[in-house]
C-alpha cells in the first residue's frame, strides 16, 4: 500500500526523502536534497513523498516558484517529480501530483504550474502546455498549467 505524505522539516519521513533525493538517478535530486537539508522552503510550501512499506519511493514539491526568472508571476509550482525506477508504472507520480494540486486548491489557488522538458508526461495528468520559457539556468523548458478544480 502506498501512502502519500505532505511534509515540512521534522516530518518522520523528511530525512529518508532527503537521502533518497540525494542518491536518486536524477541529477536534480541532489539539488532538492540540499534545499531540504537547509530547509529552504516557505512556511506553506511542502515536499511530498510516496512511501511503500516504510521506504520513500517517490517525491515532488509544491513551491511558490520553480526555475522561471522572477519576471514571470506564475505560482504555485509542482516541481522535482521523481519516482524510483523500481516503482514506476504504479501511478505514483499521479498520486503525488494530485495531493499537491489538492493542497494548492485548499490554499486558494485556482491554477497550478509545472515546468518540464518531458513531452507527453504531464498532459496525461490534465496539464496544458502554455508555451516554452527560458529558465534561470539559461535552458528552455515547457510551462504547463492546470486548474486546481480538475482532479
Amino acid at each position: 500500500m502506498t501512502e502519500i505524505y505532505a511534509m515540512t522539516q521534522g516530518h518522520k519521513f523528511w530525512e529518508k526523502a532527503l537521502q533518497m533525493a540525494a542518491k536518486c538517478s536524477w541529477r536534480a535530486g541532489a539539488f532538492l536534497s540540499q534545499k531540504m537539508a537547509s530547509n529552504d522552503f516557505e512556511e506553506w510550501e511542502r515536499v511530498y513523498c510516496a512511501v511503500e512499506n516504510g521506504e520513500v519511493v517517490g517525491f515532488c514539491t509544491l513551491t511558490a516558484k520553480d526555475e522561471l526568472p522572477e519576471k514571470y508571476d506564475f505560482t504555485p509550482f509542482i516541481g522535482f517529480v521523481f519516482v524510483d525506477e523500481r516503482h514506476r508504472g504504479k501511478r505514483l507520480s499521479q498520486l503525488l501530483i494530485n495531493n499537491a494540486v489538492s493542497y494548492a486548491r485548499d490554499l486558494g489557488y485556482k491554477k497550478i504550474y509545472i515546468m518540464s522538458g518531458e513531452v507527453g508526461l504531464y498532459e496525461k495528468y490534465g496539464f496544458v502546455k502554455i508555451g516554452e520559457c527560458e529558465t534561470v539556468y539559461g535552458t528552455t523548458e515547457q510551462l504547463f498549467v492546470k486548474s486546481t478544480n480538475d482532479l
